[in-house]
């Protein structure tokens, strides 16, 4: 089974962190994850997130060093989630690709249902 490669976008301001919800009839639908998307043939992992984080959400970033690099086998496929921070550059995040997204605090993203491989990095940002 070959492994899915999929971007994620970690963009804070005031000390909150944008979370996107998926599309009702998406897998993992309604659940909330860190904004970003697959990485196509032969494209750069930085270069996929920039472009999902434009169609998804209308906004130009700048994308900086990795965060996290995720290894998780779903029942279908494994994926390898790559989280890197983003600086937001131009446009005001919309929610043109999701359900919905929200700026939320540690403790609210602690809350929020999420995929499995989104787990790690929650974690991560919000230490017990």
């Amino acid at each position: 089974m070959k492994t899915l490669i999929v971007t994620a976008g970690l963009m804070m301001e005031q000390g909150k962190i944008l979370v996107t919800q998926r599309k009702k009839d998406a897998s993992h639908g309604l659940l909330w994850e860190f904004p970003g998307g697959k990485v196509m043939e032969a494209e750069e992992p930085r270069q996929a997130l920039r472009r999902e984080l434009m169609e998804e959400l209308g906004i130009e970033v700048e994308v900086g060093t990795i965060v996290e690099a995720v290894y998780h086998v779903y029942p279908d496929y494994p994926i390898l989630l790559l989280l890197y921070s983003c600086q937001i550059r131009k446009g005001t995040p919309k929610p043109l690709g999701s359900q919905g997204l929200r700026w939320v605090d540690s403790e609210e993203l602690k809350n929020l249902a999420m995929p499995p491989a989104d787990d790690p990095i929650r974690n991560r940002l919000c230490p017990p």
